[in-house]
């Protein structure tokens, strides 16, 4: 028989051990569904503030999707429906029931319908009431609005440089091509082989300077990104005359600035001071429109330019030294209406090149000095050639740096026995006169 004292031994052990456990596993489900409950709650008031693109299951911006319907015909017959759409060429147009009469007909794509999408969606472009107006209105390449106004106590010229109108965008030089433009002010359209492609704006200043002295240099500031820039910037010109001003020209070059290689010139504007009617600028500000013209890249200057060469032929030293001093009356080489030129030289020993000289670039200008001396030394050989200048002349070239594209030449200069004119008798002058330098201008030629 099992005694007292081991049944309360028992007891207490259930005590210990059970009761404690069943406490525990009972705290732990009341835990649980307190914590499904509060999840609960926070995912319906989730609900309630998110919006309803996050509401739903599906990542957001991505519509649900559609659920599969069979085809079926448009008379409501349960039959199979499959009918070939209709040929482009056919004549017969397909029937149309009456059931159908009142409901839309269903769309049957095929190639005559997409041309018929593309054209009308190209001239709807086209004919936008927000496109760029016509190139008749200001112009091919835009128009340029100014005013002058005349001080005759200061003796004075204050020209205001207004706006421009109208200019073409960049980097559009394609045949068979049709500009349009959804804003006039920057970007627009070009419309080749079928395809819209985006243009880009230009980024327009104005340089204004009176000739013929080109003393007076003056420049807007750049507006970026647009075709139709507005300035409204003064610039007064002092100490000049009635008389003096209707001899003179305002010469206004519109340019475009760009970052990493030279501007490019868009146009130019050249406003004779005597086509002006003096007396209504002396008492007011008058605002004139002038259309803007290409302006060419080799300007008006008429020939090549000179350039002053000087020679000294020194038999005992068998040497000729040639002094290249400086050009005049260049003609314009780039965009700027500017050149960057310099001069290489070449000496010739009975028809071959044996020696190779150049100076330095002369940046941004036309009227350039070099003021550099190079000598040569004259082959000498039993027969006793090199006392004299037999067999000898000397090729000159002027050209432009250009730092993207190929060096271009500007003009060219032979002097030697089988020269002419001017040169032929300056070579004679240095044969007859060793030991001097001669120095003489020479007219270059292409």
């Amino acid at each position: 028989m099992i005694s007292d004292k081991e049944t309360s031994i028992d007891v207490t052990l259930l005590t210990e051990t059970v009761v404690p456990a069943i406490l525990g596993l009972t705290l732990a489900a009341i835990l649980a569904v307190a914590a499904c409950f509060c999840a609960r709650k926070i995912r319906r008031q989730q609900k309630k503030s998110y919006p309803e693109s996050l509401q739903s299951n599906t990542i957001p911006f991505q519509t649900p999707p559609r659920p599969t319907k069979a085809i079926r015909s448009p008379n409501g017959s349960q039959t199979h429906y499959l009918k070939k759409s209709p040929s482009p060429t056919s004549a017969k147009a397909p029937e149309i029931t009456s059931s159908t009469a009142t409901q839309q007909a269903p769309i049957k794509y095929s190639e005559e319908n997409e041309l018929t999408k593309n054209t009308a969606l190209n001239t709807e472009v086209i004919k936008s009431p927000d496109t760029e107006q016509p190139h008749d209105e200001f112009g091919k390449l835009g128009t340029l609005v100014f005013k002058l106004r005349y001080i005759n106590d200061r003796n004075a010229l204050v020209v205001s440089v207004v706006r421009c109108r109208g200019l073409p965008s960049r980097n559009v030089n394609a045949m068979n091509t049709s500009v349009t433009s959804t804003d006039s002010n920057n970007v627009g359209q070009l419309q080749m082989n079928g395809k819209i492609q985006t243009t880009t704006a230009v980024d327009p200043y104005v340089k204004l300077q009176l000739l013929p002295e080109k003393q007076h240099k003056v420049k807007t500031r750049v507006v970026r990104n647009t075709r139709n820039p507005v300035y409204d910037e003064d610039f007064t010109f002092y100490g000049l005359t009635a008389d003096e001003l209707k001899s003179m020209s305002l010469h206004f070059v519109i340019l475009s600035f760009d970052r990493y290689s030279r501007d490019d010139v868009i146009g130019e504007v050249i406003c004779p001071v005597n086509t002006i009617e003096f007396q209504q600028i002396e008492n007011q500000q008058v605002a004139y429109s002038r259309e803007i013209q290409p302006r060419s890249l080799k300007g008006t200057v008429k020939g090549r330019g000179e350039i002053l060469v000087s020679l000294c032929w020194q038999p005992a030293a068998c040497r000729l030294t040639v002094v290249l001093l400086k050009a005049r009356n260049l003609p314009r080489m780039d965009v700027t209406g500017l050149a960057d030129p310099y001069v290489k030289l070449y000496m010739i020993y009975n028809g071959q090149r044996i020696a190779k000289k150049k100076t330095h670039v002369k940046k941004r200008t036309l009227s350039p000095v070099f003021n550099e001396s190079f000598a040569f030394d004259i082959p000498f050989n039993e027969a006793g050639a090199g006392q004299t200048l037999e067999g000898v002349s000397l090729e000159l070239m002027l050209l432009d740096w250009d730092r993207v594209t190929k060096n271009e030449v500007i003009g060219r200069l032979d002097l030697g026995p089988s020269s002419t004119g001017s040169a032929l008798n300056h070579w004679k002058e240095v044969c007859n006169s060793p030991r001097r330098q001669i120095a003489e201008w020479h007219k270059l030629r292409e």
